[in-house]
């Protein structure tokens, strides 16, 4: 009698500790949907990916990763909707005309938030030198040390969402290309008058890794799985030269034109950075380590950026993600779900766009789910 209680006390404990392991696993760990919600402006925000909350190993510690990638620390984020695609340039006009929003690049720089970024004692400018204008890819004509990008980045006046490259381009027949030369401060008012939010740095690489715990890349751990391209990166021969053979072919693509991940992602490696909205500091994966695990993180309360020899340690400087067309593999690398990069939040350039999130009142995968 004794043995047969004591086989049964141990089936039962062995039923609850399965029945544990589904509940853990079901509520925190990575899911790779076997349906993918999209919202159609009825059950759902039209256009948007329902991503299923989770928890999972942010950051890296592969021998690719750079150090303000690690070490991978546990992360807890709650489900949310976010853009199929990053915002294009027909949505951004969109808003425009609706609101007649004057984006950063088309106003004149502000010199206490340009001095903020610049070594102190820097001498303000003449009115004439602060001019309208973004950063622009120039690329070079023969290989250069790639230790200064100003080699191959020119501020150019002129340069804004409208004309991309300065005022003799345009993006005409490019309406379903991500917008770009867009600031922290423009991804901001579109959000606004749209009804989302910019993504936190947790949420943009948990929806970017698509249920794959800790691979290299957003659909697996090869870059070219069966020789197949999976992202927009760096066309030419050899970053950063433009070779005439391949300049027609760097530079953004449309929106989706590349395979999507997992959760029915598009663009979430190369094409162009996408704005998230946390602070940027090189230690935010070491600080955010020390503890057991963390519920939704916001980021940090202030920027840190030792690496940039040319801006202030504290310099204020927002998070961008997933790389860009100037991306590859013997320069930044950045086409990979951890990679990471702190921008100057008012500096427009011709290769960053964004993305939405928008919280759910209700869980989609539930049936009583009737609004968002």
């Amino acid at each position: 009698m004794e043995k047969l209680k004591a086989n049964l006390i141990g089936k039962i404990g062995l039923m609850m500790l399965v029945i544990l392991l589904v509940y853990w696993g079901f509520f925190f760990f990575p899911v790779r949907p076997t349906q993918i919600i999209i919202g159609d402006g009825i059950n759902g925000p039209k256009d948007m990916v329902w991503i299923p909350g989770g928890e999972f190993m942010m950051g890296s510690n592969s021998n690719i990763a750079k150090m303000n990638e690690k070490p991978a620390h546990q992360v807890h984020v709650n489900g949310f909707w976010i853009d199929q695609t990053d915002v294009t340039n027909a949505q951004f006009a969109e808003f425009v005309k609706a609101t007649g929003y004057v984006s950063t690049a088309e106003r004149q720089p502000d010199w206490e938030t340009l001095k903020a970024q610049l070594a102190p004692n820097t001498p303000k400018p003449s009115d004439d030198k602060l001019v309208a204008g973004a950063m622009v890819f120039v690329g070079t004509k023969e290989a250069v040390p790639l230790d200064d990008n100003s080699r191959w980045w020119n501020f150019v006046p002129g340069a804004n969402w409208r004309h991309p490259q300065g005022p003799g381009s345009n993006i005409l027949g490019k309406e379903n290309h991500p917008v770009v030369q867009v600031s922290y401060e423009d991804a901001l008012a579109y959000a606004k008058w749209i009804g989302k939010r910019l993504p936190t740095e947790a949420e943009w690489e948990y929806a970017a890794r698509g249920g794959l715990e800790q691979a290299n890349y957003s659909w697996g751990d090869e870059f070219k799985p069966h020789d197949k391209t999976m992202a927009n990166t760096f066309a030419g021969k050899e970053f950063p030269i433009i070779d005439p053979a391949y300049k027609n072919k760097i530079g953004t693509t449309a929106v989706a034109s590349f395979p999507p991940n997992a959760y029915g992602l598009y663009d979430m490696a190369g094409n162009v950075w996408q704005w998230v909205a946390d602070w940027y500091r090189a230690d935010a994966f070491m600080l955010a380590s020390q503890n057991r695990i963390a519920f939704n993180p916001q980021g940090p309360t202030n920027s840190y950026d030792p690496d940039d020899i040319y801006a202030p340690i504290d310099a204020p400087k927002r998070v961008i993600r997933g790389g860009s067309f100037l991306c590859d593999e013997n320069f930044c690398m950045s086409y990979r779900p951890s990679a990471r990069r702190g921008v100057d939040p008012y500096n427009p350039m011709s290769h960053i766009g964004f993305r939405l999130v928008k919280v759910a009142k209700t869980n989609p995968l539930s049936r009583q789910y009737v609004a968002f």
